[in-house]
């Protein structure tokens, strides 16, 4: 019987033609029947992707054929065969929607100039020596952040990457300039922009956690740093690392703890909140705050 199993993983590397990159994803993933997202920039690639783990190892072995793609660090989980709709392949000016795609340079080696990678082992050791000197900041959408984070981090208040500029421009952390900056994100990716665009605006001292959230999570589970559930673009929405995670989040009605997300009542809608099961009904007929702003202004 067939094992289903999620794979996610970038790389950064220059692309003379994403367009063409584009289509020969395009070719793998159907010839191997996979579901999923793949975005491809003159800066690299970017996916997430599910399928058999015969049919995945086959299409990884193809695409580190591609220069600059032999080094991606591709990140398994469990699957169900059914996680995507649908297979999604796209060329981008950028691989994370910062809205900064001229000030993002890469060669052979990757981003060129971003933060201090750190392991695991040496995020906890930066911490132990450091304290309070040492600010965690988010750099995912302030919804991610709801059901899970590391302890004490920044979360800024943006929910989609393009907000990001313009919070971390706003003088708003400002304070925070003179200390040792790690800057986080799901699987590493978003982060090794957001630490070049925050090295740029004048925090000096920036990292990153080598393989992200889901490697630190695999290394210490909730028992080190981090707390709470990982929100993941998926079906499954959230995964947990060990059965000692904490539900961090609260029902938008009552305020009850939960980690479940739903969707906005509106179907062209993204938004997700968070319902308790006491709730959850509320959500196929109340739509969210910029729904609500966007229909009164009608």
């Amino acid at each position: 019987m067939a094992v289903n199993k999620i794979i996610l993983f970038y790389a950064f590397a220059p692309v003379a033609d994403p367009v063409a990159v584009k289509l020969w994803q395009r070719s793998l993933g159907e010839q191997w029947d996979l579901k999923g997202r793949v975005i491809v920039s003159p800066h690299g690639i970017n996916a997430t992707l599910g399928g058999t783990v015969e049919n995945l190892k086959r299409y990884v072995k193809a695409t580190k054929q591609y220069p600059g793609f032999g080094k991606m660090d591709v990140k398994w989980s469990e699957g169900t065969g059914d996680d995507f709709p649908r297979l999604s392949v796209k060329d981008r000016p950028e691989l994370v929607a910062f809205g900064t795609p001229d000030e993002v340079k890469v060669d052979s080696k990757g981003v060129i100039g971003g933060g201090t990678h750190l392991s695991p082992e040496e995020v906890n050791k930066l911490v132990e020596e450091h304290g309070d000197d040492v600010v965690f900041f988010d750099g995912r959408n302030a919804f991610e952040a709801a059901i899970g984070r590391f302890d004490g981090a920044i979360i800024p208040d943006v929910q989609t990457t393009h907000g990001f500029i313009a919070d971390i421009e706003s003088g708003k952390y400002d304070s925070i300039k003179g200390k040792k900056i790690i800057s986080y994100c799901t699987g590493g990716v978003r982060c090794e922009i957001l630490s070049v665009l925050m090295k740029n605006r004048g925090f000096e001292d920036v990292y990153q956690i080598e393989g992200g959230i889901v490697r630190y999570g695999e290394k210490f589970g909730t028992k080190g740093l981090w707390k709470g559930p990982l929100h993941v673009f998926d079906k499954r929405m959230l995964i947990n690392f060990d059965e000692d995670s904490q539900t961090l989040g609260s029902c938008s009605e009552c305020g009850q703890s939960t980690d479940h997300f739903l969707n906005c009542a509106d179907p062209g809608c993204k938004v997700l909140r968070l319902y308790c099961t006491n709730c959850e009904h509320i959500a196929a007929e109340k739509v969210c705050a910029d729904c609500e702003d966007r229909l009164a202004a009608v």
